[in-house]
């Protein structure tokens, strides 16, 4: 469950006296302080934290933050927009109480993610939870559906005590071996136990592709309360592994080879309890408005990848032929897709059948890359847009005259592209809203030019621990 109303001075009806009773609660259990998060538009965290006995001041007037968070870059600096930017201002962090979370790796800590409101009362138009649960309600509003959605978390586990910022693989075993899981079982049931404390749904944990790699999956959830899982998720394993001396990064690539860490979306329409991607008479049992959101999806993947594959590293994963889905594309089952049509096996199809979108890491903004996604689907089933042929195998080695004909092209190779594809999408841009989208563009020209002149080693080492 998730709080659907914005933040108001004063508190959210009953807030403060649940913030008032939940003191209680959370000082019997130890814990002194609770972390208030959000994510910015470069992808980073950045939270503010208040002792355990001022949360009902949180809930009732918020915690002081500057706007200017909004155009940070990862490395801390900062660019502007004409209104966005400057030392001027203040925003209040708003707790949302129903996602309140004790972390069990952070003895003494609980989490919340938070809304943003300005000084005035005002949601703030560069608040990225704000712009999701917005556009959640509007789908609900006008087209009558809900979302689940989920985002999978990959990461590359490395030796805490490797030498100045290097990477090295606590675990250098085979993909998906059983050497990976054997050698870090301790730390791995630890991470379980821990995320099962929290009440997050976990459905897999498993060593991945690369060497020292690992990724999780979750259960779906309605969209904000899936983008919070994710920061929730990210919080948890980085806490667990710091326990066991070693070191996280979410970063889109810890070198400049081999395959990097996604941040894949999973995303379903429903109505009226019913799943349309399941039990239709379109292709793979969709409904026709499931092919149109797929379809939606797939006509605005170039300006996406400006909020799904946001940072200059994102380009070291977004490569042809390694699972990452870097051309227009759809397919059942297909992991060379940008689109994966996932229908789940017989028996569970109705719950399981799911959009898998794969050009997304964890440098994105979950807040953002739902939002875009979800607000792309809707333009498709708006214009009953049809969804067109899929591809089978590796759609790198299709002919020129068969790409052609399924509408098959390379996405963006170039953050630049991204940036210029975002700004000529109405549909991708308007959907956050003139202020949140100008930071979008300020931020992405920021980083490329943070990056300008670095060759792939030193990019992927720029970012490497910053996500």
């Amino acid at each position: 469950m998730t709080t659907l109303a914005d933040p108001v001075p004063g508190g959210r009806p009953g807030d403060v006296e649940r913030a008032t009773a939940l003191c209680g609660e959370l000082s019997a259990r130890g814990v002194h302080g609770v972390v208030l998060a959000c994510t910015d538009t470069a992808g980073i965290t950045r939270v503010k934290t208040v002792p355990t006995a001022k949360l009902a001041s949180a809930a009732a007037w918020g915690v002081g933050m500057s706007p200017v968070f909004d155009t940070f870059l990862a490395d801390d600096s900062h660019v502007a927009t004409d209104v966005l930017g400057s030392p001027d201002g203040d925003l209040r962090l708003y707790p949302d109480l129903d996602r309140l979370t004790v972390l069990a790796a952070q003895p003494g800590w609980a989490w919340a993610p938070v809304d943003r409101i300005t000084q005035e009362g005002e949601p703030h138009p560069g608040c990225a939870r704000t712009a999701l649960r917005r556009t959640v309600a509007d789908a609900a509003a006008r087209h009558g559906l809900a979302f689940r959605a989920a985002v999978e978390v990959e990461w590359m586990l490395g030796r805490g005590d490797a030498p100045g910022g290097a990477f090295v693989p606590v675990a250098p075993g085979p993909a998906y071996g059983a050497v990976r899981q054997v050698e870090l079982s301790d730390w791995a049931a630890e991470l379980l136990a821990a995320l099962a404390a929290q009440g997050v749904d976990v459905e897999q944990l498993h060593p991945e592709y690369a060497a020292g790699q690992f990724e999780v999956s979750v259960g779906a959830l309605d969209p904000v309360a899936a983008a919070d899982r994710s920061l929730l998720v990210r919080q948890t394993v980085r806490a667990v592994a710091r326990r066991h001396g070693l070191r996280v990064s979410f970063a889109p690539a810890v070198g400049a080879e081999g395959v990097g860490n996604g941040g894949h979306l999973h995303l379903s329409a429903w109505r009226d309890g019913r799943n349309l991607h399941a039990g239709g008479d379109g292709r793979y049992g969709m409904t026709a408005e499931a092919e149109s959101f797929v379809a939606g999806v797939l006509a605005h993947l170039p300006a996406l990848t400006a909020v799904t594959a946001p940072s200059p590293a994102s380009r070291l994963r977004l490569r042809p032929s390694q699972w990452a889905g870097v051309f227009t594309a759809w397919g059942r089952e297909t992991r060379e897709a940008a689109l994966r049509v996932v229908t789940g096996t017989v028996g569970v199809r109705e719950r399981a059948a799911n959009l898998e979108i794969k050009p997304v890491d964890l440098a994105a903004n979950p807040y953002l890359a739902l939002t875009c996604a979800i607000a792309a689907g809707l333009d498709g089933i708006a214009s009953s847009a049809p969804l067109p042929g899929e591809i089978t195998g590796d759609p790198a080695r299709l002919d020129p005259a068969a790409a052609a004909a399924l509408g098959v092209r390379r996405l963006p190779e170039s953050l630049a592209e991204s940036v210029e594809a975002f700004r000529a999408d109405p549909v991708v841009r308007g959907a956050l809203g003139p202020v949140l989208a100008d930071a979008v563009v300020a931020v992405r020209r920021g980083e490329i030019a943070a990056a300008e002149g670095l060759d792939d080693e030193r990019l992927a080492a720029a970012y490497r621990w910053v996500y």
